[in-house]
C-alpha cells in the first residue's frame, strides 16, 4: 500500500533539507545496488576502495555528513553532478559499496569548499567521514584530478538534477507539476460536462 504523495517546492532551496538529503541518498544507493553487480574485472581499485563495505548505509551516512559538514542544499546536488563528471572521463570508475562513502565525504567537502562562503578545516570533514585527514586530503586531490578541476555548475543544472530527483520519486511530486495535472484533469471534466450537456 503506497502511503501519501509529498509535494515538493520547485525551487531546491526551499525544499525541506531533510527530505532533499534522503533524495540525494536514495540515488546514491541506487547507483551502488547497479553497480554492485557488475562483475569486479571491470571496476579498477582506486583510492576511494575500501577493503569492505562500511557497517553504516549511504541513507545514514549520508544523513551524518549533511548535519555534521554543514551541507547548504546546493551542494547535496552538485555532489550528483561530479558523480556524471567523474565517470564520464573516468569510464573505469564504479560508485559501488566499496567507494561510495569516501566519494561522498570528498565531494562534500569540494562541494562545500567552491559553493559556501565559509566552510570547516579538513581535519573536520576527516572526523565527519570517518577517514584520517591524511586521507581526506588525498582523496580530495584525487577527486579534484578526475573531474578535471571542473568544480562549478549553473543554476540551471542545479534545478534539473533537482527536479529529476523528485520526478524519479513515486512518493513525491513537485508543486508545478501537481498544479499541471490537477489543471489538466479540470479541463478534461469540463470538456466531459460539456459533452454530456450536449
Amino acid at each position: 500500500m503506497t502511503g501519501p504523495i509529498t509535494i515538493m517546492p520547485d525551487s531546491y532551496y526551499t525544499a525541506d533539507f531533510e527530505k532533499l538529503t534522503r533524495l540525494v541518498a536514495n540515488m546514491f544507493a541506487r547507483v551502488v545496488a547497479h553497480n554492485d553487480r557488475l562483475p569486479l574485472n571491470t571496476q579498477k581499485p582506486t583510492r576511494f576502495h575500501s577493503r569492505a563495505p562500511p557497517n553504516i548505509s549511504v541513507d545514514e551516512y549520508m544523513q551524518r555528513v549533511a548535519k555534521y559538514a554543514s551541507l547548504e542544499p546546493a551542494c547535496l546536488l552538485i555532489m550528483l553532478i561530479y558523480v556524471d563528471r567523474i565517470c564520464e572521463r573516468n569510464p573505469t570508475f564504479t560508485i559501488s559499496s566499496l567507494t561510495v562513502h569516501r566519494f561522498i565525504i570528498t565531494a562534500a567537502v569540494i562541494a562545500c569548499k567552491t559553493l559556501c562562503d565559509a566552510y570547516c578545516t579538513n581535519a573536520h570533514y576527516a572526523k565527519v567521514g570517518g577517514v584520517s585527514m591524511h586521507e581526506l586530503n588525498s582523496l580530495e586531490v584525487e577527486i579534484l584530478r578526475m573531474m578535471g578541476w571542473h568544480l562549478v555548475a549553473t543554476q540551471e543544472q542545479l534545478e534539473q538534477y533537482y527536479f529529476t530527483l523528485v520526478r524519479q520519486d513515486s512518493r513525491m511530486v513537485l508543486h508545478s507539476d501537481k498544479t499541471s495535472a490537477e489543471r489538466s484533469h479540470d479541463a478534461v471534466a469540463c470538456s466531459q460536462e460539456s459533452l454530456a450537456s450536449r
